[in-house]
């Protein structure tokens, strides 16, 4: 700065107006940089005295000032700046005005720091950086009080990062989110260039324990804080010679410091760290020799994920099953970072685990009452159909995501679900009932004593005094209308799911016919194709709106497939005045020939059926709804081998119409290794035939792994849901409102203590409520904060999803890990469960009985 500003801005200070009682003025013009040591004595303004300090008159001017002549104005040029312990004027200076005329005193004015000698020294260590002015306006825009040299430290850190808040975490964590290399690294290098290398090494040595003496580097810091995280989990001889653990507090930081960046915005930019630090460390090779106890709760390394699957699978395939265990397993990753990347891997280990223990528990079946069987069936012999669905359905999805540790193993837990399913179940069960229902088929075409399709028209849509939507979807299996109803069930509604056996032979052509009004079916065979009739009238496609206006002529048969394109005002307009409406629904039968996504349409079929359902009431005003399909199917991922084919038996000129799982013959035929079935009654003039279990009858083409027509449970149990929508104004809403009313199950603190001595601590939670009906799963987050909600612990999940009636199976403990900081037992804390569906929060109040040190830098 010019000589003549300077002396302008000192005339313009001693000219302002005196502050109250003041009588005169008297101006310290520090100048520590002796930048105007020269020319101060050219200086002079008017009415003002000037003095200059030269180290030995300090006694001379403090008696002058407060003896000598205490009414004139003085301005006191001060070059040595001495500290406070030594300034014989300080106490003047107190009551005095100080003045700063070098660029550093400029720059600290403009920022809105404070004038200090300790500032001024902080700014010209970083002289390079603040001589851009953009530097200098996005340090002052920072939030918070820089009033310290440790924190215009951090400040000048953070604005090379590029953030906008000054936290040290955020620091570290754009550091290490830039390449491992610290010469390819910008923000370190830029840290280097602008000397703040210093103070961020101090930092992270002062938080984490990574020191200098290390060989300080952004890939060795990386590698400290991961390992020290995961060292507060995992048994200090897993990582024997990787890494020194520092201090509790450092490790403690650590621990805090990766759960927080793992569950935020940057979660990918970590796991590419992660991998990194894994494949440095070798650690993949350290944890197998790890037990699968020492390892399940360890979350910052995603190779956990492939170690545990590896040895899970591995127990599995040696057919060391424990489903109870599994389960917890499961249900503690499925918190945690990288399950999503895993899912498919650990739902298919638990559908293994829940198809060995539906073995064990069934051993064989053993009953010959065919109606005994049906019911079982309907009750939970359906569940290893629903396993086994569900184990392919997550084995599909792993194979489009390939992962080279753990595919082989998969596709051996994909044998042995064939072996538990196929050669077991479907041979086992198919076997005992054949025998049993071989009699009842062969004189009735189906069992007595269980309801029948044939009379659904007649049973649930005749006659009714309100407006019946049918939703017919091809080969919705029983299994997956389970799935369907539990759907359902979560809706304001009332849900009851029946069953009913289908027309022989089980396909669609007998199965959409069955479902029509009729009084008889019957079959035409002309050009060589066979045709089911109802009434005489044919049942195709294009004729089933006329057979439903001849019982109601307020009837309307739809495809799914239109009414999703329709309009809002089309929809209306379909449905006005009609008292049946049919839907019919095709997502299963449709991609059946597709070997893989059978499995994956059953999925799509609920989503899609709940969505028309939605449709029907918000927009066509139907409250009353029923969901059947024409047949069920079997289904193996396996190809088939030659036992699991049978010759036709039967001549080209005695067949009528067959395939693999059913064959409609001349009345004279007679063949083998076939049951007969009694076709519609006996009125056809033709003979049916099924083989028995799991059979196909040998053709051409592919041996059929997607299969129905036959006689097996999972062909011949259809589905039939009734659903009521309750309005708000319905007498069962009003009369008891929260039988109806949706809710997530709540989650309750269980432990009795409120006072935590521990910086890591474990609480148990409960779910209050069992998931059933209307009472859904629900996600929640769990955390302390301190009274102004400043979160103190990192964040802990649990997915509420129990059924189990029993409260005692329905808790769930959880570590959790304070920050470093200070903590006093006269303050409050809270802990929060935060309900992520609703948003919706529950506070305790805790006591905290130890402190820490304070997380401040001073530098």
């Amino acid at each position: 700065m010019e000589l003549n500003d300077t002396v302008q801005q000192l005339k313009e200070k001693f000219a302002a107006p005196l502050p109250e009682y003041y009588t005169r003025r008297i101006i310290f013009w520090k100048d520590e940089s002796r930048e105007f040591e020269e020319s101060i004595k050219e200086v002079s303004i008017e009415t003002v005295k000037i003095i200059i300090l030269t180290g030995s008159n300090y006694f001379e001017v403090k008696k002058l000032l407060l003896s000598d002549d205490t009414s004139s104005s003085y301005l006191i040029y001060d070059p040595l700046c001495k500290k406070n312990e030594e300034n014989w004027l300080l106490d003047i200076e107190q009551y005095s005005e100080i003045f700063h005329a070098d660029r550093t005193s400029i720059w600290i004015s403009e920022m809105g720091l404070p004038q200090t000698l300790e500032m001024h020294k902080c700014i010209k260590m970083y002289k390079t950086f603040f001589n851009s002015q953009e530097r200098r306006f996005k340090l002052s825009a920072l939030g918070g009080t820089i009033d310290s040299p440790g924190k215009l430290h951090l400040a000048v850190m953070t604005v090379i990062c590029g953030l906008k808040k000054i936290d040290p975490a955020d620091i570290m964590q754009a550091v290490l989110c830039g390449v491992m290399d610290d010469q390819a690294n910008k923000i370190f290098a830029d840290l280097k260039k602008y000397g703040a290398d210093v103070a961020f090494w101090d930092m992270i040595s002062r938080s984490t324990g990574y020191s200098e003496d290390d060989e300080s580097s952004v890939e060795g810091l990386a590698k400290h804080i991961l390992l020290t995280a995961a060292s507060v989990t995992l048994k200090p001889a897993l990582l024997k010679g990787l890494c020194d653990i520092p201090s509790e507090n450092q490790q403690t930081y650590c621990y805090s410091f990766v759960s927080d960046w793992i569950n935020s915005k940057d979660q990918n930019e970590f796991k590419e760290i992660a991998q990194h630090i894994e494949e440095l460390t070798s650690l993949p090779e350290r944890l197998k020799n790890a037990e699968i106890e020492d390892i399940q709760e360890i979350e910052c390394f995603p190779c956990i994920d492939d170690c545990l699957l590896s040895k899970l699978m591995t127990e599995v395939n040696d057919d060391i099953i424990d489903l109870d265990r599994i389960s917890k397993i499961i249900e503690k990753r499925r918190t945690l970072a990288w399950y999503g990347d895993f899912e498919s891997y650990y739902e298919g280990v638990l559908q293994i685990a829940k198809m060995h223990t539906f073995k064990k528990e069934h051993g064989s079946f053993n009953t010959a009452d065919p109606v005994e069987i049906w019911n079982k069936y309907a009750e939970s012999y359906y569940l290893m159909d629903k396993y086994y669905r569900l184990f392919h359905l997550h084995f599909n999805r792993s194979l489009k995501n390939d992962n080279s540790e753990l595919s082989d193993l998969f596709k051996q837990l994909a044998d042995k679900a064939e072996g538990l399913y196929s050669r077991w179940f479907l041979g086992q069960l198919g076997e005992i009932w054949s025998k049993a229902c071989e009699d009842q088929l062969k004189n009735y075409g189906r069992l007595p004593n269980v309801p029948y399709q044939d009379n659904f028209y007649r049973d649930y849509v005749k006659g009714k005094n309100y407006r019946v939507f049918v939703i017919i979807s091809d080969a919705l299996r029983y299994g997956t209308a389970v799935d369907l109803e539990e759907t359902l069930s979560k809706k304001q509604s009332e849900v009851t799911l029946h069953n009913c056996q289908a027309v022989f032979p089980t396909i669609t052509k007998f199965g959409m016919a069955a479902l029509l009004p009729h009084k008889e079916l019957s079959l035409s065979f002309e050009k060589g194709i066979l045709s089911v009739m109802a009434d005489n009238q044919s049942t195709d496609s294009t004729n089933r709106e006329n057979i439903l206006k001849k019982a109601d002529p307020e009837s309307v048969a739809l495809k799914y497939e239109d009414i999703i394109k329709m309009k809002k005002m089309e929809r209306v307009e379909k449905v006005k005045g009609k008292n049946v409406v049919y839907i019919y629904h095709d997502k299963i039968d449709s991609v059946s020939h597709s070997k893989g996504s059978v499995f994956e349409a059953c999925d799509e079929a609920v989503k899609e059926i709940s969505n028309l359902i939605k449709i029907i009431v918000n927009e066509m005003s139907g409250t009353r709804i029923l969901i059947t399909a024409d047949h069920g199917f079997i289904y193996t991922y396996e190809d088939l081998n030659e036992s699991d084919k049978v010759d036709k038996s039967f001549t080209e000129e005695e067949c009528i119409e067959c395939s693999r799982r059913y064959a409609i013959l001349k009345n004279t035929s007679e063949p083998e290794n076939l049951m007969e079935v009694k076709l519609l009654d006996g009125k056809t003039g033709y003979r049916a035939f099924a083989p028995r279990e799991n059979i196909r009858i040998k053709m051409r083409g592919s041996d059929g792994n997607f299969v129905h027509g036959g006689t097996s449970l999972q062909e011949m149990m259809v589905p039939i849901i009734e659903y009521k929508h309750l309005r708000n104004d319905s007498s069962d809403v009003r009369k008891d409102p929260g039988k109806y009313k949706t809710e997530y199950v709540s989650v309750s603190l269980h432990s009795i203590s409120r006072s935590i001595t521990n910086k890591i601590f474990s609480l148990t939670f409960y779910q209050k409520e069992a998931v059933k009906d209307n009472l859904i799963e629900a996600r929640y987050s769990i955390f302390l904060t301190d009274e102004e909600g400043e979160r103190i612990t990192d964040i802990q999940k649990i997915f509420a999803d129990k059924k189990d009636e029993d409260p005692n199976n329905r808790t769930f403990k959880l570590r959790f890990t304070l920050i470093s900081r200070k903590y006093l037992p006269t303050e409050k804390y809270y802990l929060v469960i935060e309900n992520k569906e609703t948003a919706a929060v529950q506070k305790e109040e805790f006591q905290i009985n130890l402190s820490f040190d304070a997380d401040d830098f001073n530098f």
